[in-house]
């Protein structure tokens, strides 16, 4: 096996990467739980910035506002988004409900075969799979 050696600075652009990555499925996630209770602006400008990949000029462009006033707006829609979850918690909440499903489903998969043959369970297993398929992965 042959050890993969990066430069430190290889290392530290990867980091950053994974924790703009880690940042973005966040706000995204975030999104798709309180965007209606964002202002009209808060929830374009993050639309426009994580989820369409939009550059703060070009915002800034679109709402004819500098590109300090679009950072602005981010930085406090943003925190707006993380103080709904502290307050409500519908994503940790999700997220527990989901890791759930997948334990259950787990668990009557190991079922033996004469039982996962009846008719009720596999339609209940089959629910159970639809639940964890329709989840939004956030």
């Amino acid at each position: 096996m042959t050890k993969v050696v990066f430069p430190v600075g290889a290392v530290t652009a990867m980091n950053k990467e994974n924790n703009m990555l880690d940042k973005v499925l966040r706000i995204t996630q975030l999104l798709d739980f309180y965007s209606a209770l964002l202002t009209e602006k808060q929830r374009q400008v993050l639309e426009m910035h994580y989820q369409d990949d939009w550059s703060l000029a070009e915002i800034s462009d679109s709402f004819g506002v500098s590109r300090q006033a679009v950072h602005d707006i981010l930085r406090r829609a943003e925190q707006v988004l993380e103080e709904y979850e502290i307050k409500l918690a519908l994503v940790d909440r999700h997220e527990r409900q989901k890791e759930t499903l997948r334990q259950v489903h787990g668990l009557l998969s190991q079922l033996p075969a004469s039982v996962q043959e009846l008719t009720p369970f596999h339609q209940a297993l089959g629910k159970l799979g639809q639940l964890l398929e329709d989840s939004p992965e956030v």
